[in-house]
């Protein structure tokens, strides 16, 4: 699948709330990890190109839903998937998931596209029982099932057959469940290599890491793949960013494995070697300790002279933490609203049904209800509640000349309004006043906000450096 499709599922597996009719309190958030062994093969000339779909089941409506995919793993019939999906888990309920594996050979996100040829089997089990199973990992079986998916919906519904045998085996999946903490640090690092052991008989490798890290039963999650560098026995990667929840789950401890492989087109990537770490050693940073010999258990143990398959060594690594957006408003953050409604001709005239102004009694027009939608959410973070209310494209009193940037309220000097009942009753009197025009000019209200920024800048600039001395007179008095 190519990148832009690639972007279009990018966020898929992070949905947060596993089900919003739901109105329990989620007691943890778990993440799921997804391996498969022995897939079917649908490729003739290669191997299949899975990807796995997340179902959930509503709690009430009975009915599945995409939750999420992993992203796509070329030519492999075991594949480790990297993308994971977070769930909210309660324990009070039964939460079904249905985890469906396909052969992408499409570029098409259209899954009705890759059924029921490239089908490869599915699973049904509950969040429950992936958590509760040892180490919360759970192997099932792939079956072919008994469903298909309509034609027009895409919604899965039963059949006697979809491409397969129902009830056909065909390989299995592994399901990990970890509990996510609240660390919300994300660490960036940069690492290179040097010569790392030749695997391409006509050129050098073609070298990339994969990051792994460990689990309470011993068993290993991936989390991070680098990029492929090509023909090179000393690549350098690019930097990236992980979340340190991801890396080791806020434990600096926790065992962190590295692989090394050199890439084949053809999905059989060769094995250089690996080593270990933890989050604890590599945030020392770039140091002496942070150098790792790549070792091949299996060269060590049939050459007696050898001593490793190259050195890895970390280049640089920063820390910082991920602040939410309660994180913002905890700090003080304020959050300004400007209001601008399209006067123009073009919205129908007011006292036609059809007419987007139209005032009908029985019910707010859309204009009002979108005001009130949003307002309603923004008022809560603004200490005053005093909002400037524009509009543009009309003809307004007392000469009729059109303006493109008028108040709501008639006060040109004071155009803020008290909240979004006070927006809303200017909206409601300047449509009695004012004579719907054009044309569409947009540009003199954006001009107006940013000078309401700019002012507000100012204005804050101003006041923190008129704090600064009573605060250094106050720390003055303190330590007398």
């Amino acid at each position: 699948m190519e990148e832009d499709e690639m972007d279009q599922l990018e966020d898929m597996a992070s949905v947060s709330d596993f089900d919003p009719i739901s109105g329990s309190i989620p007691a943890t958030k778990v993440e799921l990890t997804v391996s498969c062994r022995h897939l079917l093969d649908k490729d003739t000339f290669s191997k299949s190109d899975p990807m796995c779909v997340l179902y959930t089941q509503g709690i009430e409506t009975k009915q599945w839903r995409e939750f999420g995919r992993t992203e796509i793993i070329d030519n492999t019939l075991n594949p480790d998937f990297l993308r994971k999906f977070i769930l909210d888990y309660f324990f009070e309920e039964k939460q079904n998931l249905r985890f469906d594996l396909y052969d992408v050979d499409s570029k098409s996100p259209d899954l009705s596209k890759h059924f029921p040829q490239d089908f490869l089997g599915q699973c049904f089990c509950t969040l429950g029982e992936i958590v509760g199973s040892p180490g919360s990992r759970l192997e099932k079986p792939l079956m072919m099932g008994a469903y298909t998916l309509h034609s027009r919906t895409g919604k899965p519904m039963p059949s006697v057959s979809n491409g397969g045998i129902p009830g056909k085996r065909c390989g299995s999946i592994i399901i990990s469940a970890e509990e996510l903490g609240n660390c919300r640090d994300v660490a960036t690092m940069q690492f290179c290599a040097n010569k790392l052991d030749k695997k391409d008989f006509f050129g050098k490798s073609d070298p990339f890491m994969v990051f792994y890290r460990s689990n309470e039963d011993g068993t290993f999650t991936i989390c991070h793949k680098t990029e492929v560098v090509k023909n090179t026995l000393n690549p350098v990667w690019q930097a990236f960013s992980i979340p340190v929840r991801a890396l080791c789950n806020g434990d600096y401890d926790r065992t962190i494995k590295v692989e090394v492989y050199d890439w084949d087109r053809d999905g059989s990537h060769d094995f250089i070697g690996e080593f270990t770490t933890s989050y604890r050693e590599l945030a020392r940073g770039q140091s002496q300790f942070n150098v790792y010999e790549v070792i091949n258990p299996r060269k060590k143990m049939k050459k007696k002279k050898y001593a490793n398959s190259g050195t890895v060594t970390l280049l640089s690594f920063t820390v910082e933490s991920e602040y939410t957006f309660l994180d913002y408003i905890k700090g003080g953050t304020q959050i300004n609203f400007t209001v601008a409604i399209d006067f123009t001709a073009s919205n129908g005239n007011p006292s036609q049904s059809t007419s987007l102004h139209y005032m009908n009694p029985y019910q707010m027009n859309a204009y009002a209800m979108a005001l009130k939608a949003v307002g309603e959410i923004i008022q809560d973070y603004d200490s005053d509640k005093m909002f400037p209310a524009l509009g543009f494209g009309a003809k307004i009193p007392p000469d009729g000349r059109v303006s493109h940037e008028f108040p709501l309220n008639g006060n040109s000097d004071d155009p803020y309004c008290n909240g979004i009942e006070g927006i809303l009753e200017a909206y409601h009197n300047s449509l009695k006043t004012v004579q719907l025009y054009g044309p569409t000019n947009f540009a003199p209200v954006v001009n107006h906000v940013a000078s309401i920024t700019r002012r507000t800048q100012r204005c804050t600039e101003s006041q923190r450096r008129q704090s600064l001395p009573e605060r250094a007179y106050d720390l003055n008095r303190q330590t007398r």
